[in-house]
């Protein structure tokens, strides 16, 4: 990412996946509490669907998180690499994302979360709660179009993604391929969406 570099290590004769911060980096206090704030998630969170955390150096240089290492990088790698997923691949992976999901594990069948850089948990009444958060936050060719204008949101923004990512599997291109992330998110806020074109894959599934 932007913020740090993924490395492939050995610990205690297992192959691990270690997060470093660029040293360019190591002295920005933004980039330190956003380090730190992803260790805290981590340590909290046990899911089969996420990547499972091993330790971290929070208290000197370089600051590193040490996690399982997945042999079958992440799911936008995959997808540039491999284009198009078999139907029932892609409703595998459609799955292990709504089970809260984005790198390939070992045997390229299952997804896990790998990055928390900006996530934080949520405690809400009910479904309809807003989150307090608003911006441009995510990828602009995935962002829902309610974030895109800077509206208050809630978890339907994270559906909407969803969708987008579910495309791109089944159709093997990023939605609106055509244009500019941008101006993807500025087109699909003005009310339009990418078409399926792919022939491959099951009537009941459009």
């Amino acid at each position: 990412g932007s913020f740090g570099e993924i490395l492939k290590a050995s610990w205690r004769g297992t192959p691990v996946a270690v997060k470093r911060i660029l040293p360019s980096l190591s002295d920005d206090r933004l980039v330190i509490q956003d380090f730190r704030h992803e260790v805290k998630l981590l340590v909290k969170l046990r899911h089969p669907n996420i990547v499972q955390f091993l330790g971290a150096v929070t208290d000197r240089k370089p600051l590193m998180l040490i996690t399982e290492y997945l042999r079958g990088g992440d799911l936008h790698q995959h997808l540039k690499e491999k284009g198009a997923l078999h139907p029932s691949t892609a409703i595998n992976f459609a799955l292990d994302i709504a089970r809260n999901v984005l790198l390939v594990n070992s045997s390229a069948d299952h997804l896990k979360v790998g990055d928390f850089g900006l996530s934080k948990l949520i405690k809400v009444q009910n479904s309809h709660d807003v989150y307090k958060m608003t911006g441009e936050t995510g990828s602009y060719r995935y962002m829902a179009p309610e974030v895109f204008k800077h509206r208050k949101y809630d978890k339907k923004v994270d559906v909407f993604s969803f969708a987008m990512i579910l495309y791109q599997m089944l159709e093997g291109d990023p939605p609106l391929s055509n244009y500019e992330p941008y101006e993807a998110a500025k087109y699909v806020a003005d009310g339009h969406r990418p078409i399926f074109r792919s022939k491959s894959y099951l009537p009941e599934l459009r």
